[in-house]
């Protein structure tokens, strides 16, 4: 946060400020700051008396506060990564898909997501049948595994047939075997 004793500090409930105001906040939040900023920017996103194309700029807010939310350099986190996965699929069944905006983007949020999983489908399956006698880690990465995965039912209805959509679909099938 900035030093700057002119700086507007957070007051109240940041879910009444302005699209610029917390654009403005987000620019040197840190930690649980962009963590609220990015709620409220969401909250805002699934208000349905804002029209669509505010509901896109609010929601686009709340993917660049999550995606500040961590250091670069430490990665994205699973947490961060299925919040955006969540939120990008919402828009795009919510306000519509938009291929001109790789955020609201059926291909690109695919393609997004096939390369956050690190194991393959008989990979996980595999490792699914015995997961209760598996290594606390290899339980977690599972588990990892079907938190990046809960928007798949919805996004295969989007995409064309080909091999993309034919991977996720078998996603689909593994993820209810996940821990």
């Amino acid at each position: 946060m900035s030093s700057d004793p002119h700086r507007e500090e957070p007051g109240g409930d940041l879910s009444t400020w302005t699209l610029d105001q917390l654009q403005t906040f987000i620019q040197d939040a840190r930690g649980q700051q962009l963590e609220t900023a990015r709620v409220a920017a969401q909250g805002q996103a699934y208000n349905s008396s804002h029209p669509h194309e505010a509901r896109r700029q609010w929601a686009k807010l709340s993917l660049l506060a999550n995606r500040r939310i961590l250091d670069p350099a430490e990665g994205r986190s699973v947490r961060a990564a299925q919040q955006e996965f969540m939120l990008r699929m919402w828009v795009i069944d919510q306000l519509g898909s938009d291929d001109t905006d790789t955020d609201w983007s059926p291909e690109v949020l695919a393609s997004d997501t096939l390369d956050a999983l690190t194991l393959t489908p008989p990979q996980a399956a595999g490792l699914a049948e015995g997961w209760r006698d598996l290594p606390t880690e290899q339980i977690r990465e599972l588990r990892r595994h079907k938190n990046l995965t809960a928007h798949l039912e919805s996004l295969v209805g989007y995409l064309a047939p080909g091999p993309v959509r034919e991977r996720l679909v078998t996603w689909t099938a593994i993820r209810p075997l996940l821990p």
